[in-house]
């Protein structure tokens, strides 16, 4: 696999997954012995804890959810992504009720793409600073 069918997959799952919500295609994308190593203390490592993240924690709390890539780099098996994440807080947010405020999270993650699906991932993101934006409204 070349480095842009790597970087396809991981725009696939963006689109599909995050965007979306589609829950065939996250099956489809997702190793079965998938590893986030960027999982909160707590929270399962394997594919289940990434999509409650997604489908339980911020489809429900920002709607138009929409996520823009500004970049993206690979070498070898592994994607580099810079992307926003944002959408309009509707919804329940880890606590902070629905503000009605326009959110944007920033996001740098590394996948490992092997065989066409998700591997491993690691990430940091901004959602932290926004939750004190919000609480703070």
């Amino acid at each position: 696999m070349d480095s842009t069918s790597r970087k396809q997959v991981v725009q696939r799952f963006n689109r599909e997954v995050i965007e979306q919500g589609r829950r065939d295609a996250f099956e489809e994308l997702m190793a079965p012995d998938f590893v986030n190593w960027s999982a909160p203390a707590g929270a399962p490592r394997d594919a289940s804890g990434m999509w409650n993240t997604f489908e339980h924690l911020l489809r429900p709390a920002l709607s138009d959810l929409r996520v823009d890539i500004h970049e993206q780099l690979c070498e070898g098996e592994k994607v580099t992504t810079r992307k926003t994440l944002s959408g309009v807080h509707t919804g329940p947010l880890m606590s902070v009720a629905a503000t009605g405020r326009a959110v944007r999270i920033d996001v740098i993650d590394i996948v490992a793409v092997r065989d066409g699906r998700y591997a491993e991932h690691w990430g940091v993101n901004t959602l932290g600073a926004v939750l004190a934006q919000l609480r703070s409204a």
